[in-house]
């Protein structure tokens, strides 16, 4: 019973039972400018930390479209880099473009998780390999970019700067036969 009166005890201490006022006062209010310097300093820190990880991903990209046989500039083009990315794992480029719509970007992640899947198999790397890149896209980027595979997919000139093939120029006429002097 002793005990259920202390629970039925107030000392007053954190809660006034008469005053409704809590001793943790909560209405202390930042000022407007304060809001507004927290505001723009996490949207400046946010586009810092995206800035950081665009250039790192696009780095990475390079080096893998260097194994491929691409210029490495086209990972740091924004929409381009997807395009080629789904080129290289055998997809339609277009499908890049397509990721900006709304709704029609969830069926073109799965052609481009298709196309990175492709990659890794056109590197040597097992099938289960595609996991990293949905799971961990930068662990995928890093292994793919950093380890000494080479590209065992047909080998490109550069996607979108196709060559037109060359025929051999005829020569003058045909070649006399060549003769060996006979002594």
């Amino acid at each position: 019973m002793k005990l259920l009166s202390l629970f039925g005890q107030t000392s007053g201490e954190y809660y006034d039972v008469y005053s409704n006022e809590s001793v943790y006062d909560s209405s202390t209010q930042i000022s407007n400018e304060a809001a507004v310097g927290i505001f723009f300093g996490t949207l400046i820190f946010g586009l810092i930390i995206a800035l950081v990880a665009y250039a790192i991903s696009a780095f990475l990209l390079g080096r893998i479209f260097k194994k491929a046989g691409v210029e490495a500039w086209k990972a740091w083009v924004p929409v381009y880099n997807t395009w080629v990315l789904l080129e290289l794992g055998d997809q339609k480029g277009y499908w890049s473009v397509l990721m900006l719509i709304p709704l029609v970007n969830i069926v073109a992640i799965v052609f481009v998780i298709i196309a990175e899947y492709h990659i890794g198999l056109k590197l040597g790397k097992e099938g289960w390999f595609v996991l990293l890149a949905i799971f961990l896209p930068i662990v995928w980027l890093i292994w793919l970019a950093v380890d000494n595979s080479t590209w065992k997919g047909v080998p490109t000139t550069g996607v979108g700067t196709e060559t037109p093939p060359t025929t051999p120029t005829p020569t003058a006429g045909p070649t006399p036969p060549t003769t060996t002097p006979t002594a």
